[in-house]
């Protein structure tokens, strides 16, 4: 039995795929490298560059691996670009996702690990969000990552396909060997890293009037490697027969954007300009985790929670990987 891991030449995906080999387990990798880096992937697993959507390439993966198991990463994930371009979020996060379901199961697939994400809840209701809160995305990436949420559904009450979807909240941090290498970048913590690494002047504060203690955004930062632990959990939890859940997946804690800037000055040594920007639409004051149910039913516990740790290790990595992969 081997475990197929979609996007993991990606961020995220490349440090489950590490999690994973140093665990033992069988793994094989698909990535079309648009936004993977095949330098992310160990040397020995087997990887195939390709799209989740070519059939013929999934076909031969199916039987030669005899893939049982499957942790899906492939997906766009810029909110402002999937308003701009709908159908590439429709198409690539939810109709490429139904054919290379439609086919696995085909070959054998018993189960599944779906990166979800936050952005399916909408606008909070209240907080901590958990897995009850009402979802109402608000944009095509939350909109297409809500919709395979609800195939994956219908498939196990009409297969037995079992999953787990894990709701990522935000990712930062890496490992001593694999970190955050997108273009363009759009997430805080590397976007600040970058000033003290010399690519750029300032970081941009969007919003300081916000009822927050501070006036900035909060938002619950998950560990990467953290993250990948829930993953390794969540396939163990699967392959022992169990139901499918959905799981929210962050440290229970907010930070706002002053505390992540002023915790990297005290990490990299060095000052971090900063600009007051306006309010970005759609930006909510705060956005927080319970993550009481992943800590419960799969008994994980992050081991990273402090904002001090995430950074350091992005740092670090970032620091020996100045121009990326």
């Amino acid at each position: 039995m081997s475990i197929l891991i979609t996007g993991g030449a990606g961020y995220i995906g490349s440090v489950v795929t590490e999690i994973l080999r140093k665990a033992g387990e069988d793994i094989v990798v698909l990535d079309s490298l648009i936004a993977g880096h095949r330098e992310a992937v160990g040397q020995g697993i087997p990887f195939y560059e390709g799209d989740i959507a070519n059939a013929p390439l999934l076909e031969k993966i199916a039987k030669q691996h005899n893939i049982e198991q499957l942790a899906h990463f492939a997906a766009f994930l810029s909110v402002p670009e999937s308003v701009e371009k709908p159908l590439k979020y429709f198409g690539n996060n939810a109709a490429a996702v139904i054919s290379m379901l439609e086919i696995l199961m085909k070959h054998g697939l018993k189960n599944v690990v779906f990166s979800s994400t936050c952005a399916t809840y909408g606008e909070s209701r209240y907080i901590p969000i958990d897995e009850a809160h009402p979802q109402n995305p608000t944009h095509p990436y939350g909109i297409s990552k809500y919709f395979v949420e609800q195939v994956l559904d219908w498939l196990d009450k009409a297969h037995g396909l079992t999953h787990v979807a894990l709701r990522y909240f935000n990712v930062a941090g890496a490992t001593e060997t694999h970190g955050e290498d997108h273009s363009p970048e759009i997430h805080l913590i590397p976007l600040v890293l970058r000033v003290p690494m010399g690519l750029r002047e300032s970081i941009a504060i969007y919003g300081t009037d916000y009822p927050t203690p501070d006036g900035t955004c909060i938002r619950d930062y998950i560990h990467v490697a953290d993250l990948a632990d829930a993953h390794l959990k969540a396939l163990e939890y699967l392959e022992k027969g169990n139901a499918s859940e959905k799981f929210n997946l962050g440290n229970g804690v907010g930070f706002s954007v002053r505390e992540v800037v002023k915790t990297a000055e005290k990490v990299t040594g060095k000052t971090i300009p900063a600009k007051e920007e306006a309010r970005r639409p759609g930006d909510p004051a705060v956005l927080v985790a319970s993550s009481g149910k992943i800590r419960k039913i799969l008994r994980w516990i992050p081991r990273y929670p402090e904002l001090d740790s995430i950074i350091r290790g992005a740092w670090e990595w970032h620091r020996a990987y100045p121009a990326g992969y």
